[in-house]
C-alpha cells in the first residue's frame, strides 16, 4: 500500500516537473523581444542632429515660427520676471513651509 502511494507521488512529482518544463519551453519561444525600441522609433542620435525649425511658447504652449518665438524671448528678457511678490505673501509662504517642517517633525502634534 505505502509502495503504492509513494510510486503515485513519484508519478505525480516527475508528470509536473515535465508538464512545467514543456510549457515553460512553449512560452519562452513565443514571447517576443521587449527591450528592443520599436521599428518605428527614430534614434536619439539622429534626432539630436535635426535642426528645429518650430518652437512652442514657454507661456502657454502654442506653436510659433522661428521670428515669433525669437521676438517672444526677447520680449521675456526685458520683463522683470519673476515678478515682485508681496511682503504679506512671503510672510504666508514662509509660515506654510515652516509648518510643513514641523509637520515631518512632530507628526503627533495638530497645528
Amino acid at each position: 500500500m505505502r509502495r503504492q502511494k509513494a510510486g503515485k507521488a513519484v508519478l505525480l512529482i516527475f508528470l509536473t516537473t515535465v508538464i512545467s518544463i514543456l510549457v515553460g519551453m512553449f512560452l519562452y519561444h513565443k514571447t517576443s523581444v521587449i527591450a528592443l525600441p520599436p521599428k518605428v522609433d527614430i534614434p536619439e542620435e539622429i534626432l539630436r542632429t535635426e535642426i528645429i525649425i518650430e518652437g512652442r511658447s514657454p507661456i502657454d504652449g502654442k506653436p510659433l515660427s522661428p521670428a515669433e518665438y525669437a521676438q517672444l524671448q526677447a520680449e521675456l528678457k526685458t520683463r522683470p520676471y519673476p515678478p515682485q511678490l508681496s511682503p504679506k505673501v512671503r510672510d504666508t509662504v514662509f509660515l506654510l513651509r515652516l509648518r510643513k517642517i514641523l509637520k515631518t517633525l512632530f507628526p503627533f502634534v495638530d497645528f
